[in-house]
């Protein structure tokens, strides 16, 4: 059996896409390179925010979904979300910018000796950044090269997710026996585990916790989180594998950017099986990634339709000059 590689991205939903953007370009200084609409639901925007090429294991995705209620945080959800910077200095840079831009975070900490800084965006969405200083394992990506971040401090993908679960022993089970992980460490309630070649890149640390109340989707939450094979031949293989287990799961699907397979693992946790390619620099030239709205083949001939149901977001970045700061 092929194990997964590590994350591949995490989907979120925003109550704005025009914030969205706003501060993942210009607070975090991560590159928009997709700017489309959810293939189930095409009024709705779909954001990917990645690296400076868009690799598989850099992309934090959103959905804006009209109406949708604001989120409850609570057990039984992909609590946070975590972004690769690649020392611990880098982390004194971006307390001193959090604060500059009045971003709300909670100072360095340390957890599995690594140190990391966790914050919250404008819908209450939980992030934190971690420092690679110490860091074996899965390799991170390349820095926005034309963004606001000084490339030496810059994120350069995502890191360990958060998984905050009543059902431990199960969840664990899960993530052992089907997912192939290993539990490597524990600290109080949280257990770090990884697969592949492990580190920051391919780990999922547990929250086990039966005080709070569920949560409940909506804008501030996560809504899924993608992990990577190899190719559509591996993918095959994990759809067999789900299925064997008698986990509810999508079957095949074609994202056009990569394939996919979704299954839902435990009680409110979607997880996502991702092919690292084709990728997204396809329909786009490099310069001007995410400037227009991109469709997959499929939805093109809707074009007119569907830029009629989204509003227009000015998305230009190749003519604008960052300071770097």
């Amino acid at each position: 059996m092929n194990h997964l590689k590590g994350i591949h991205h995490v989907t979120a939903i925003t109550s704005s896409a025009e914030k969205n953007y706003e501060f993942f370009t210009y607070v975090l200084g991560m590159r928009l390179i997709k700017k489309t609409v959810n293939q189930d639901d095409i009024q709705t925007y779909h954001l990917f925010f990645a690296d400076d090429i868009g690799s598989a294991g850099t992309d934090m995705t959103f959905f804006d979904f009209p109406g949708i209620p604001k989120g409850k945080h609570g057990t039984n959800e992909i609590s946070k979300t975590s972004f690769r910077v690649p020392t611990d200095a880098a982390l004194e840079y971006w307390v001193k910018r959090f604060d500059r831009l009045e971003v709300k975070h909670t100072g360095i900490s340390e957890q599995f000796g690594k140190k990391t800084l966790s914050f919250v965006d404008f819908d209450d969405q939980q992030y934190q950044l971690i420092s690679d200083e110490n860091n074996k394992g899965v390799a991170s990506g390349t820095p926005w090269q034309k963004g606001p971040i000084p490339l030496e401090y810059a994120i350069t993908g995502l890191g360990p997710i958060f998984v905050r679960i009543a059902e431990f022993d199960y969840f664990k089970e899960v993530l052992e026996k089907v997912l192939l992980f290993k539990e490597i460490a524990h600290e109080g309630s949280f257990h770090l585990f990884e697969v592949g070649e492990g580190g920051n890149g391919a780990q999922v640390i547990v929250e086990h916790n039966v005080i709070l109340p569920r949560a409940q989707q909506g804008f501030g939450t996560v809504h899924h989180a993608a992990f990577r094979v190899e190719d559509r031949s591996v993918l095959e293989e994990w759809i067999q594998r789900m299925q064997s287990f008698r986990f509810p799961t999508s079957g095949y699907v074609d994202r056009h950017f990569f394939e996919s397979l979704y299954a839902n693992v435990a009680p409110q946790i979607l997880f996502e099986f991702a092919t690292d390619g084709p990728g997204f620099m396809g329909d786009e030239p490099y310069e001007t990634l995410g400037e227009k709205l991109s469709l997959p083949p499929f939805l093109e001939p809707k074009r007119k339709e569907i830029e009629s149901l989204v509003r227009p977001i000015d998305t230009v970045r190749s003519t604008k000059e960052f300071i770097k700061e």
